[in-house]
């Protein structure tokens, strides 16, 4: 079977908005191309063997690929894969340079190609990220283990904006608390708050392939019967208390919803917010306040801010 690479470059700021337009738009999975991985020192916390080639990153900004079946209506995905896009920047999202080139791949190059930028991580003191295939065995007795499929995932979970929800939940998720995390996307985050104790999380979205992906991944880490999903527009209807509400989408939408927010939370739980470009910050920070939450820490990864507001 004949495949199609749909190739986008673009910006750090762009990759998680037009990552969803690719999904949604029918993608089994993305790669992303990040200049600044070159910039990085990789720390060897597996014993794997960093050597990455600069010819598979671009010079400046972010490369995603992702790949659709060559079928009679790619055409017409294209054109509206591209649209989607274009339209980002009435958000404010800087797009970049937004050059798009596709090329055809044979199913078997794709099928494993991929699988090179995917490795175990550690993304805090508890929790690692691994890929299904990898037989990877815990460190220490006390390290938490996701294992996702980012071919049917959105995004492997190592992202900044998911790393930085990851490590708030690490220190405000108590046994037996109650969860909401609102735009799920993988499920990570709720399945993360599963393996933290907490009681019941509800995850929410209202992609209903995001819905399925995240079931997908819940089940694979045999937390159904602690996490729901749910098809829902932000916290819309959501009429139940919660210890902790936790959303990792764009910062215009979070400012949307900070005061049903405030109305789900209970008295002194928190609300996490990330996926907040370093532009973004006080817009963030101005409606968490408005809605009477109170900032306790600021988290900074690369050009990304993530907040733990408390309700008081």
């Amino acid at each position: 079977m004949k495949w199609s690479e749909i190739m986008i470059h673009t910006t750090n700021e762009a990759i998680e908005p037009i990552s969803n337009i690719l999904y949604e738009a029918g993608a089994g999975g993305v790669v992303i191309e990040d200049s600044n991985e070159l910039l990085k020192e990789h720390e060897d916390k597996f014993g794997e063997i960093y050597e990455l080639n600069p010819d598979d990153y671009p010079e400046e900004g972010v490369v995603i690929k992702a790949y659709l079946p060559v079928n009679s209506f790619l055409g017409e995905t294209v054109d509206e894969i591209k649209q989607s896009i274009t339209n980002l920047t009435t958000f404010n999202i800087d797009i970049g340079p937004n050059k798009v080139t596709i090329s055809e791949v044979f199913e078997e190059e794709w099928a494993t190609a991929w699988k090179k930028y995917y490795n175990p991580v550690k993304i805090s003191e508890k929790f690692t990220i691994v890929p299904t295939w990898e037989d990877y065995q815990p460190v220490s007795s006390d390290e938490l283990i996701i294992e996702l499929d980012p071919g049917m995932a959105f995004g492997t979970g190592t992202h900044p904006t998911t790393v930085m929800c990851i490590q708030a939940l690490e220190r405000t998720v108590q046994k037996g608390d109650t969860v909401i995390d609102v735009g799920t996307g993988s499920g990570v985050l709720s399945i993360a708050a599963a393996l933290l104790e907490a009681k019941e999380v509800t995850a929410l979205d209202l992609d209903e392939v995001a819905v399925q992906s995240a079931r997908l991944n819940i089940k694979l880490n045999k937390v159904q019967d602690r996490v729901t999903v749910q098809q829902n527009d932000l916290l819309k209807g959501v009429n139940k208390q919660a210890d902790i509400v936790v959303s990792n989408i764009l910062a215009e939408i979070i400012v949307r919803f900070t005061d049903d927010a405030a109305n789900v939370v209970k008295p002194g739980g928190y609300f996490i917010t990330s996926g907040i470009i370093q532009q973004k910050k006080e817009l963030v920070r101005e409606a968490l306040i408005a809605s009477g939450f109170l900032i306790e820490e600021t988290l900074v990864m690369e050009d990304w801010v993530a907040f733990i507001a408390k309700r008081g």
